[in-house]
């Protein structure tokens, strides 16, 4: 199934994707050729906010696919995001060597600092770029398939389920605050250094991890699109509006939830592993149950169940999450929370759904819709 036929019929999609093609090749540009005393130059933190704004688009899209497509309310998906954060962090720890504040060459300052003898066995091999990526991927898949095979065997469905995966990524989070773990503690893992030999503060390390962000991200929905147009996305959706009705006609519903719920998490996994080296720290907070309760309201807003609606959530939210925190700090929860209650209430599928609205509305406007209206 080729890219056209998969983009068929989403125009959405086709738009967002074409902006975002855009953005990849202009900001570049607009930061390394254009001059800093020109009102059309993009700083490097521009591009690093935007490189981020990316990852969690690309979040928000792996939720969207359970949720919107399966009807997995999935509370727990900072686990997979910081799952993967941390396998990309581990590596550029392993990067620092002797670099460090205490200059040892293989133990991380914090392992020093708590006087750990020798690497714990489960930092071995993340000296190497592809193990860390591998595990980024493997690691939030595994979690996601015994969790998943655990509780859709056992038919755990709807609101208990969520507070199942809700209580997943706490449980993360308190592991991951404990010292004797080997994650850095409540600190987490931070002072990273280069990636792949490239320096991570020069502004062409900064323009590869926005691209690479885009690059993922426009893999990650044709991937999810290809899933939700194909026969598995169609029993998905059968499972999400009569799971009953599906699992009585013969299909296997623990199944289809099993391999779309892990892959999802692995999507997510890249997300993490791409907003670690842009941000430059990866700690325990990012396995909060808020975070995944935000991730949520991302798609909510967007639109749930268009894949392009996560997208536009998650960016738009992000934004002003950005403008008001530097703006009225005070003021962010309420203006997220008064976002969400506006949207429930007037726009109860998201800005996705208001963009179909209008496009209705100017078809019903339109000669030929007033003639089709008009015909017995």
């Amino acid at each position: 199934m080729g890219v056209a036929s998969v983009m068929r019929g989403d125009k959405g999609g086709q738009a967002m994707l074409a902006v975002l093609l855009v953005v990849a090749v202009v900001v570049p540009i607009l930061n390394l050729v254009v001059p800093e005393s020109s009102p059309w130059h993009v700083s490097t933190y521009t591009v690093t906010l935007l490189g981020k704004y990316l990852t969690y688009a690309l979040l928000a899209v792996a939720v969207d696919l359970v949720w919107g497509y399966l009807g997995i309310l999935s509370l727990g998906h900072a686990a997979f995001f910081g799952l993967g954060g941390y396998a990309m962090g581990m590596y550029l720890m392993r990067q620092i060597g002797d670099r460090g504040v205490y200059g040892h060459p293989v133990l991380p300052d914090f392992m020093v600092f708590l006087n750990w003898s020798e690497l714990p066995w489960f930092w071995q091999g993340f000296d190497l770029f592809w193990f860390a990526a591998l595990m980024a991927i493997l690691v939030p898949g595994t979690l996601a398939f015994v969790f998943g095979y655990l509780a859709f065997r056992s038919r755990v469905t709807g609101v208990y389920l969520s507070i199942m995966t809700q209580a997943l990524t706490y449980a993360l989070m308190l592991a991951f605050f404990r010292n004797e773990m080997g994650f850095g503690g409540n600190n987490g893992l931070t002072d990273f250094k280069d990636i792949l030999g490239f320096d991570l503060k020069s502004d062409a390390t900064r323009i590869g991890l926005f691209l690479a962000s885009a690059g993922a991200l426009a893999l990650g929905y044709l991937a999810c699109r290809w899933i939700v147009t194909s026969r598995l996305g169609r029993v998905a959706v059968a499972i999400r509006d009569a799971e009953a009705r599906t699992r009585f006609i013969g299909y296997r519903v623990d199944r289809v939830k099993l391999a779309i719920f892990t892959f999802s998490a692995m999507l997510a996994g890249v997300a993490g592993a791409l907003y670690v080296p842009q941000v430059g720290i990866i700690n325990p907070g990012e396995f909060s149950p808020l975070n995944s309760i935000e991730l949520v309201i991302w798609v909510a807003i967007g639109g749930r169940a268009t894949l392009y609606g996560a997208v536009i959530g998650a960016i738009l939210v992000n934004y002003g999450k950005t403008y008001f925190t530097g703006a009225f700090p005070e003021a962010w929860l309420f203006a997220l929370g008064a976002l969400f209650v506006i949207v429930t209430l007037f726009l109860p599928k998201g800005i996705a759904g208001l963009v179909g609205m209008i496009r209705t509305w100017r078809r019903s406007r339109s000669p030929a819709g007033s003639a089709a209206e008009a015909a017995p």
